[in-house]
């Protein structure tokens, strides 16, 4: 088995767009390190991260972060050892358009 330490995802989706951040690979698991979100705009916004196992519809239960707010040019990083199985998607969500995310981890296959 190969591990591969990188960084998983990034992404800056468009306001109020649920976006996947990251999907594990088939024949594959993860362990997350790191997420980080970055408020690039000039107002406060708020976001959301959900973890959705084997890739099911979007629910409640899925949330890690709910409405956090994140002030002007401020950052957020999370050092959370996710274990992710294959299909398992990270989806991440901002109030603005002005949010970069940023996951990153190792994946072993």
């Amino acid at each position: 088995m190969a591990t591969t330490r990188k960084v998983l995802g990034q992404a800056a989706p468009a306001a109020d767009t649920n976006t996947d951040l990251y999907t594990v690979p088939a024949s594959t698991s993860t362990v997350t390190s790191t997420l980080t979100v970055c408020n690039r705009g000039a107002t406060t916004a708020t976001f959301r991260v959900a973890v959705r196992p084997g890739g099911a519809s979007l629910a409640n239960a899925h949330y890690l972060y709910y409405g956090v707010q994140l002030q002007t040019g401020d950052s957020f990083a999370a050092t959370i050892g996710l274990t992710l199985a294959a299909t398992d998607v990270v989806t991440v969500r901002g109030s603005t358009a002005d949010l970069s995310f940023s996951l990153f981890g190792e994946e072993t296959s």
